[in-house]
């Protein structure tokens, strides 16, 4: 295939590893493949002094490529899953680019510190609200304040600001090849990752067949499996930065795995849930698993964060 392929990204350091794996899946596919890489800058980049809870947008990462994609400026745009809305734009479509990288959380210390000898009142920076409401959850003495930023800034402030550690995806690390930052894997059974975290995603126009054929030999059907299950779970609680939600879904031979977590701001009210299903129906799966936890407190979650001007929509079936 001779076609010369234009890839959008953010300009982040992690955002254009993240895009020369894909860059590199490509040529090892087609050969004979020109590729061009254009970085866009999006509002998450632009707003780096305010929470991402508070601007309340949950395309932060993602709007101005997808804009380049609907008007035909590039014909692929590379993202970490977790950084995609649940509801894509009209037109447009993602698939997960081969295998998903570990995608728990990570601990990164001073002092050589982990889980379990960080100090009472310990401070920990993160820019999640779903990491926040997890670790209050388990130690409620933690202080928890808003550290933004790409991986190396975050990392920066770790040495600047006074804290004790920061949380982080273990993905990112890893690609960067800062593995040996970590101090400790945080365990699901503490934290629970974000919905695509550790999977790389390419989004394109849904009509562009040619687009979609060089993408066919990339694609991991587990990891893509796995993701549907978990971005539906999302989508039906009707998700975004504002709200801490969490899911990660294993494949088994014919089976998958979804465990999901909604929690207030502050984790007092956590719920957690897991349910099984068919590897080929991973829509069913996310979408029973988000029915169970709305039945169990989770639409009053909603309600409490959301206020009345959403709560009219939360937990009604669609």
């Amino acid at each position: 295939m001779s076609r010369s392929l234009r890839i959008g990204t953010r300009g982040s350091a992690l955002a254009i590893q993240q895009t020369q794996i894909a860059v590199d899946a490509l040529h090892a596919a087609w050969p004979n493949l020109s590729v061009d890489v254009m970085h866009i800058r999006t509002t998450g980049d632009r707003i780096q002094d305010v929470p991402l809870a508070k601007i309340g947008d949950k395309g932060l990462f993602v709007k101005e490529i997808e804009e380049a994609l609907l008007d035909g400026r590039i014909d692929w745009a590379v993202h970490s899953v977790k950084d995609l809305p649940s509801e894509l734009p009209n037109g447009l479509s993602v698939g997960t680019l081969a295998a998903r990288s570990d995608p728990r959380d990570a601990l990164v210390a001073r002092h050589g510190l982990n889980l379990a000898t960080l100090p009472e009142n310990a401070v920990i920076g993160t820019s999640s609200l779903r990491r926040r409401a997890q670790l209050l959850h388990w130690r409620p003495d933690l202080a928890i304040v808003p550290v933004r930023g790409n991986v190396d800034t975050r990392l920066r402030k770790l040495e600047t600001d006074g804290l004790d550690g920061i949380v982080v995806a273990a993905a990112g690390l890893v690609r960067m090849g800062w593995e040996g930052r970590i101090s400790d894997i945080i365990p699901q059974e503490i934290s629970l990752p974000a919905v695509g975290q550790g999977a790389l995603g390419v989004e394109m126009r849904s009509d562009d067949e040619e687009a979609h054929t060089l993408f066919q030999p990339l694609t991991c059907t587990a990891t893509q499996a796995a993701v549907t299950a978990e971005r539906t779970f999302l989508a039906r609680l009707q998700g975004g930065c504002q709200v801490p939600i969490a899911a990660w879904a294993t494949v088994d031979d014919s089976r998958l795995c979804l465990r999901g977590m909604i929690s207030d701001m502050d984790g007092l009210t956590l719920l957690q849930g897991e349910r099984w299903g068919l590897v080929h129906a991973p829509e069913q799966v996310g979408t029973v698993l988000a029915e169970e936890l709305l039945q169990r407190g989770g639409e009053a979650i909603l309600r409490d964060i959301y206020g009345s001007t959403r709560s009219s929509g939360v937990g009604k079936s669609r």
